[in-house]
């Protein structure tokens, strides 16, 4: 199991009824199982190819009894007060975000929800704040070289994100946002036309934000 598969499951209160949506292989729903962090999982995809090797891999597990396999688009595939904890990951943030906002009874039966987005990250925090979810807490996990960032939501908003700020990953998370948007603003500075967009100061403030952050790091 990968330290992003990890870093999830690490979330998940033991004793859970899990949903993870998208299971692809089923390795999550397998490693929360043979952790005894879950007591049941429902792994969804909405195709049948990934729900096919899911089926070889739980058969193989011996946690055919444990794990209930469905086809199904999203959040669809479950019935509200089926599970408590529902897990998304490896997903675009506006796919996630629509997911969301599609199953409104689903959503609002569980007591928290993981959430991996593979991009669009900010707005996948957004459709939190708007839909007044409260991220309680967050990581990141490194995969091949990749750092991806990991939201767990819920309604208690006594609680407020540590573990990030604590990872050791965040130096190297924030030098990647910096770089990045380096390189866009090296090729901007070649047209004049670009230097003087609203996109470009856009862009400065966002480095110097990350740049602040940084130092407080230090």
């Amino acid at each position: 199991m990968d330290s992003r598969l990890k870093t999830i499951m690490d979330f998940v209160p033991i004793g859970s009824r899990v949903a993870d949506i998208g299971t692809d292989h089923g390795y999550l729903a397998i490693e929360l199982i043979k952790n005894k962090i879950a007591v049941s999982v429902i792994a969804s995809d909405k195709n049948i190819q990934p729900l096919e090797a899911a089926k070889k891999n739980i058969n193989a597990a011996q946690l055919e009894n444990n794990i209930d396999l469905r086809l199904g688009d999203g959040l669809q595939s479950l019935k509200a007060g089926e599970v408590n904890i529902i897990c998304i990951a490896g997903m675009g943030g506006a796919l996630i975000c629509d997911i969301l906002s599609d199953s409104p009874k689903v959503t609002a039966q569980v007591d928290k929800m993981i959430l991996q987005p593979m991009n669009a990250v900010e707005k996948v925090r957004e459709w939190v704040l708007v839909n007044n979810w409260n991220i309680e807490d967050e990581d990141l996990a490194e995969v091949d070289g990749i750092i991806y960032e990991i939201l767990c939501i819920s309604r208690d908003f006594s609680k407020n994100p540590t573990k990030k700020m604590q990872s050791p990953l965040l130096k190297k998370f924030i030098q990647n946002k910096i770089d990045k948007f380096q390189r866009v603003l090296d090729e901007m500075n070649k047209s004049q036309q670009a230097k003087s967009s609203k996109k470009y100061f856009e862009i400065k403030n966002n480095i110097l934000k990350l740049e602040e952050s940084m130092k407080e790091q230090l």
